[in-house]
């Protein structure tokens, strides 16, 4: 089943965040647009030039109002000595969330059971707690995060714009696409 217009289910955790631990549950995802990150573990490879890429365009995000949330089934601590550790993962400014339990990664259905790990999956949530778009890649696949920031605000257009559709590569201020019988079979 897709998760797709689906709302993000409940979760509890603990998080690292500009050197606090904090608390973080579903609710957090509501009133604002969120981005959820998830990555299979803290010291590896790709994980950290994928989270670097994010934070690079962390202010870009947040002037779109998105708070960003990076989970893997580490530890909050974990976190914290992985941030304190690496000059990469010591630039980043949004929540690092730990799911030791692996609830939150099984919630959003990005759980490798076998390994215990999260696969590479980002959520965009809208301001409803509602999930807009799925991404899952492979282990060994890192992602872009500017292709994120052209997703979210083609998600902001479509709920500020009810009515009209974002064609593929739709760019900020591009035409956009009116569905209506009129259209069909003229594309």
């Amino acid at each position: 089943m897709s998760l797709i217009g689906t709302e993000v289910k409940p979760f509890g955790a603990k998080a690292f965040h500009n050197g606090e631990f904090i608390d973080v549950t579903e609710e957090n995802f509501k009133g604002k647009w969120s981005v959820v990150c998830f990555y299979p573990a803290d010291f590896t490879f790709v994980c950290p030039t994928e989270l670097e890429d994010l934070q690079n365009e962390y202010a870009t995000l947040k002037e779109l109002g998105v708070e960003v949330y990076s989970v893997s089934t580490d530890t909050h601590f974990t976190h914290k000595a992985w941030h304190d550790h690496s000059e990469t993962i010591g630039k980043i400014k949004y929540i690092m969330i730990g799911d030791p339990s692996q609830k939150i990664s099984r919630n959003f259905d990005v759980l490798n059971e076998e390994e215990g790990l999260a696969d590479r999956g980002t959520f965009v949530i809208d301001p409803d707690g509602i999930i807009q778009t799925v991404e899952i890649n492979a282990g060994g696949i890192g992602r872009d995060a500017s292709t994120l920031v052209n997703k979210i605000k083609a998600a902001q257009y479509v709920r500020n714009n009810p009515g009209e559709v974002c064609p593929a590569k739709w760019q900020e201020g591009a035409a956009t696409l009116k569905p209506s019988l009129d259209l069909v079979g003229k594309i």
